[in-house]
C-alpha cells in the first residue's frame, strides 16, 4: 500500500497547491483513532481555512470534490467523508489495501526499507569498563543499541557500532590488585583482604577465576586484544593486562550469546597516548573558550546553555572526566560520523550539556544537538515473586549471562525493548519462560510459527512452494478480518521510520503484538486452506505476507522467528 499512499499524497499535494501556493509541501495523512472513521484522515482543510479566510467544512467539501476527480483517488478511494470541524475521512477500496500483500511478497526482507542515504552514523553503546561481567543494565543497553542500529539501517543509514572503554585508571588498578590478592591465596574472608566501602577491591568469584588462569600462564583472546599471563604474582603489569584481556573476553562471550558484534573498540587510554586530549584542550584555549581561576582551567560552558562553567583541568594538573569525552566525540566527528547516538544510563544525564558545550566551543562547526543521547534506567529482576539481587559470580548483581541462561536470548532482547528506555523495567523471569499468550515474545513468535504450520500443511498436501507463491487474484481478500490485517501490514514502513526517528524500538514490540493479534483474529475468523482455489491462494498470500512482516520486525529487535514451537 506504500505505492497507493504515494499516489494519493501526490494528488493531495497538487490540489493543496491549487488552493494555496506551497501548501502541497504539507500534504499528509493520519491514521484515524477510531477504525470506523475510515482508513486515512486529512486535516488540511482546517489548517488552511484561517489563511484563506474560509469556513473549514466548506473548504473540506471543495477539496473533496477536487480529489474525487483525480485519477489516484478515483482508482483507490471508495469514499470521502467530512467530519467534525473539517476532518476528511478517507475509505480505501479493497483493492487498495490488497496492494500491500504484493508489496510485502515482492520486497521480502527489504519491506519497509528506505533507499541508502550515503550518511555515516555511529551508535556507541554498552561501553563497559572491563572490571567485571556485564550486568542486566548493560543488557538493556545492548538490546537498545543494537535495535536502534537495525532501525536506522532500515532507513538507509550506514550504521557503525562502537564500544568505548578504559583499560587504565583507578578501576583497572583496583582490578589488578584484587586479582593479585587472589593469586597470592587471599580471599574476601582473609584478614589481609581490604574491607569497607572504600576498600577499592572486587569481591566476586570471577576474580578467583582470573587469578587461577593467570597462575596457569594462560593466553586469552578477546575481539580487540590478546595476552599471555606471566604467572608471576609480583608482576602487577602482567596481572593488569591479563585481567583486562580476560574480562574483555568474558564480555565478548556475553555479547556473542546476545548475538551482538561491534565494528570497533575504542580505548580511552588512546586519547591520552595519542595526544588527542592535550590537542582538544589547546583547541579550546585557542578558541578563547577557557579561563584560569583558583589554579584550575575552566570551560565557558555557560556560553552554550550549561548551568555553570566546568573545570577542565584541576589544580593538581589532572583532567576532569568530561575532557576525554569531548576529545572522543571530536574524534567521532573527524571520522565522518555526522550523526552520533550514545546509549547510556540515566546517571550520565549531567554530562550531556558539558560535552555538547565543549564540542561547540571547539570551532569545528559541530551542531548544538551533537551527539544524540538515549538514556535508560536500570532493570529489576523478579523470580518467583521475589526480587533477585545477588549473583555468586559477581558478589552483588545479576549478570546478562544469568538472564540469558534463565530464559533465552530472544526473551531477554524482546522484554528489555518492550518499554521506553527511561522507564523503570521489571524483568519477570517466570513470565519470560511461560508458554502462553501473556508472554509477549511467545505470543508474537507463536503467530509466526502458526502461519508457518499452515504454509507447511499446504506444501505437504498440494506440493506448493512457499518461497515462490504464484501471482494470485487478491479480490477474495475483501472481508473485514482480511482488510484489518492488511491495514496492519501497511502500517509497518511508517512505524519503522517513526521508531528510528524517535529512538524508540519499543514501538516495534508494540506493533508486533498488534500484528500478531490481528493475525490470530483473522485465523479464528477465516479458514485458509479452503476448497475454492482462488480464495485459498489469496488467503495463503495474505498470511505469507504477515509471516514476512513478523519476521522482519523481529529481526529489527534481534529476535528469531521460529517456524515451529
Amino acid at each position: 500500500m506504500q505505492s497507493v499512499k504515494k499516489q494519493l499524497l501526490a494528488a493531495l499535494a497538487t490540489e493543496l497547491d491549487k488552493l494555496s501556493e506551497g501548501a502541497g509541501s504539507r500534504a499528509a495523512f493520519e491514521s484515524p483513532k477510531v477504525a470506523d472513521h475510515g482508513d486515512l484522515a486529512c486535516t488540511a482543510a482546517m489548517q488552511l481555512a484561517k489563511a484563506l479566510k474560509k469556513n473549514p467544512r466548506e473548504l473540506a467539501a471543495a477539496l473533496c470534490d477536487a480529489l474525487k476527480a483525480t485519477p489516484a483517488f478515483s482508482q483507490w478511494v471508495g469514499s470521502l467523508e467530512i467530519a467534525g470541524p473539517g476532518f476528511i475521512n478517507i475509505r480505501l477500496k479493497p483493492e487498495a489495501k490488497q496492494e500491500v500483500v504484493r508489496e510485502v511478497l515482492t520486497q521480502g526482507a527489504r519491506y519497509g526499507f528506505q533507499s541508502a542515504t550515503g550518511r555515516k552514523m555511529m551508535v556507541e553503546f554498552v561501553s563497559a569498563n572491563p572490571t567485571g561481567p556485564l550486568h542486566v543494565g548493560h543488557g538493556r543497553q545492548a538490546a537498545l543499541g543494537d535495535a536502534i542500529c537495525n532501525l536506522w539501517a532500515t532507513q538507509g543509514e550506514q550504521v557503525h557500532r562502537e564500544f568505548y572503554y578504559n583499560d587504565a585508571g583507578v578501576q583497572i588498578n583496583n582490578l589488578a590488585l584484587s586479582t593479585q590478592l587472589r593469586a597470592k591465596g587471599f580471599t574476601p574472608e582473609s584478614p589481609e583482604w581490604p574491607k569497607g566501602e572504600n576498600a577499592g577491591v572486587y569481591n566476586g568469584e570471577y576474580i578467583a577465576d582470573i587469578a587461577r588462569d593467570f597462575l596457569a600462564k594462560k593466553t586469552v583472546q578477546a575481539d580487540d586484544r590478546s595476552f599471555t599471563a606471566s604467572g608471576d604474582v609480583d608482576d602487577l603489569d602482567s596481572i593488569r593486562e591479563f585481567a583486562v584481556a580476560y574480562l574483555r573476553r568474558e564480555q565478548d562471550l556475553d555479547l556473542q550469546a546476545f548475538h551482538l558484534k561491534f565494528d570497533h573498540y575504542y580505548l580511552e587510554s588512546s586519547l591520552y597516548s595519542s595526544g588527542r586530549v592535550e590537542r582538544t584542550v589547546n583547541q579550546l584555549k585557542a578558541a578563547g573558550k577557557t579561563y584560569e581561576q583558583d589554579g584550575a582551567l575552566w570551560l565557558k560552558s555557560t556560553d552554550y546553555g550549561d548551568d555553570k562553567d566546568r573545570v577542565m583541568k584541576k589544580s593538581d594538573g589532572s583532567y576532569t572526566y568530561f575532557v576525554p569525552d569531548v576529545a572522543y566525540h571530536l574524534a567521532k566527528w573527524e571520522r565522518g560520523f555526522t550523526r552520533v547516538v550514545n546509549i547510556q544510563g540515566t546517571d550520565h544525564h549531567g554530562t550531556i550539556a558539558r560535552v555538547r558545550a565543549g564540542l561547540q566551543a571547539s570551532g569545528q562547526g559541530i551542531p548544538p544537538g551533537y551527539p544524540d543521547y538515549v538514556l535508560h534506567t536500570m532493570v529489576r529482576v523478579m523470580r518467583g515473586g521475589q526480587e533477585v539481587k545477588i549473583s555468586k559470580r559477581t558478589g552483588g548483581y545479576v549478570t546478562l549471562r544469568d538472564l540469558i541462561t534463565w530464559t533465552s536470548t530472544d526473551a531477554v532482547r524482546f522484554f528489555l525493548l518492550s518499554r521506553k528506555p527511561d522507564t523503570e523495567y521489571v524483568f519477570d523471569i517466570d513470565l519470560a519462560i511461560a508458554k502462553n499468550n501473556d508472554n509477549p515474545v511467545f505470543y508474537v513468535q507463536y503467530a509466526h510459527a502458526r502461519i508457518c504450520s499452515v504454509l507447511a500443511a499446504w506444501v505437504d498436501k498440494e506440493g506448493g512452494n512457499v518461497d515462490h507463491l504464484p501471482p494470485v487474484d487478491l479480490n477474495a481478500l475483501s472481508t473485514a478480518p482480511a482488510q484489518q490485517l492488511m491495514l496492519q501490514l501497511a502500517k509497518y514502513p511508517e512505524m519503522l521510520a517513526a521508531a528510528a526517528r524517535d529512538f524508540a524500538p519499543h514501538d516495534v514490540t508494540f506493533y508486533l503484538r498488534d500484528l500478531a493479534a490481528a493475525y490470530h483474529s483473522y485465523y479464528d475468523a477465516e479458514r485458509i486452506l479452503v476448497a475454492e482455489e482462488n480464495v485459498k491462494k489469496a488467503r495463503l498470500a495474505l498470511v505469507a505476507a504477515t509471516a514476512q512482516v513478523l519476521k522482519n520486525g523481529l529481526a529489527v529487535l534481534g529476535v528469531s522467528a521460529p517456524a515451529k514451537m
